[in-house]
């Protein structure tokens, strides 16, 4: 119970892919927050695990067929509307039959991510959509004096590959070499992945993806530093940071460090247990970061992770005394 008259609404929700587009539908005028959009699903029965719910809502809603055991978890997102408390479990379906349709008279298409916005939907589903469009990793470089040219055009070909975000933090450059660096790294890209570290200023005249910021910078702020259709990110270490994050209107979190890493010596990490607590409280997508790399990304995932962010497995020339947050 999360007072004494009301409790928790677990809904299970689905993000159903085909061809590069999701299954949306709209909400019925009749019902709670009418005539917005929503991701199909349905409250979990008891007895049912979220799986199980999910298949049998989007059966039973839009004539879409998925086997429970093919779902892989995306987001869990508590939401408080005042009168009702939910807690969305958002599962991804990349293979599905069956062709649409609102079984309840309600309309249901197809649509892109990047089509998806945010005012169209209730509160609790608008974290879904950045869950969507963000990568499953995220990349954050080391030091561009120690790695040099090959630094460069790593990061301009992860950059131009679709493989993930690129933080661009570059600690021992000036502000003008930063942007000299960043400028070379822009050079070419028609459409861009890269994120500025700790310099928003820069987001307004440059074609990058958004800002990245270590908690020292986003502790003191009390709003969303970028317009909204830029990425904002946080670096995170605990749950008040995470609440921090979400407040200021970061659409995703850095939490770590999660298992040993050079940058951090003689730090065991909080440990996957830990991070499944603080992931399953905030209302934002979180990485995890700190140890991990690509053969931990199904295990972060299944932690409740948008994915992995670090250093080591793919940049060169890695500088183990750098500090990553």
């Amino acid at each position: 119970m999360t007072g004494s008259s009301r409790k928790l609404v677990h809904v299970a929700v689905g993000v159903i892919w085909r061809e590069g587009q999701v299954l949306i539908a709209r909400r019925p005028l009749s019902a709670h927050q009418g005539g917005l959009l929503e991701f199909p699903g349905g409250k979990v029965e008891p007895g049912e695990t979220v799986q199980q719910a999910l298949a049998r809502e989007l059966l039973e809603e839009t004539a879409v067929t998925v086997n429970p055991g093919n779902l892989q978890p995306l987001i869990g997102i508590r939401h408080d509307y005042g009168d009702k408390e939910v807690f969305l479990d958002v599962w991804e379906a990349r293979v599905s039959s069956g062709e649409p349709r609102g079984l309840e008279g309600q309309p249901v298409f197809w649509q892109r991510p990047g089509e998806l916005l945010a005012r169209d939907f209730p509160a609790a589903n608008r974290p879904i959509i950045g869950a969507i469009r963000l990568p499953r990793t995220l990349a954050i470089t080391g030091d561009e004096l120690q790695a040099g040219p090959a630094a460069e055009r790593c990061i301009h070909g992860r950059s131009g590959s679709g493989d993930g975000m690129v933080v661009l933090r570059l600690p021992s450059l000036t502000p003008e070499a930063y942007t000299e660096a960043l400028g070379r790294c822009l050079a070419g890209l028609s459409a861009t992945s890269l994120v500025v570290h700790d310099r928003p200023e820069l987001v307004a005249d440059l074609p990058v993806a958004g800002v990245h910021l270590s908690w020292r910078r986003a502790a003191g702020l009390r709003q969303r530093p970028v317009p909204e259709e830029r990425w904002f990110g946080v670096s995170c270490h605990d749950g008040d940071e995470l609440a921090h994050a979400a407040a200021i209107g970061a659409d995703y979190a850095t939490l770590g460090p999660v298992l040993p890493t050079p940058s951090h010596p003689g730090n065991p990490g909080m440990g996957w247990e830990r991070f499944v607590r603080l992931a399953g409280q905030a209302v934002i997508p979180v990485y995890a970061l700190g140890g991990t790399g690509p053969e931990h990304l199904q295990t972060a995932i299944q932690a409740g992770a948008q994915g992995i962010a670090g250093i080591s497995w793919w940049w060169p020339a890695y500088n183990t005394d750098s500090e990553a947050q």
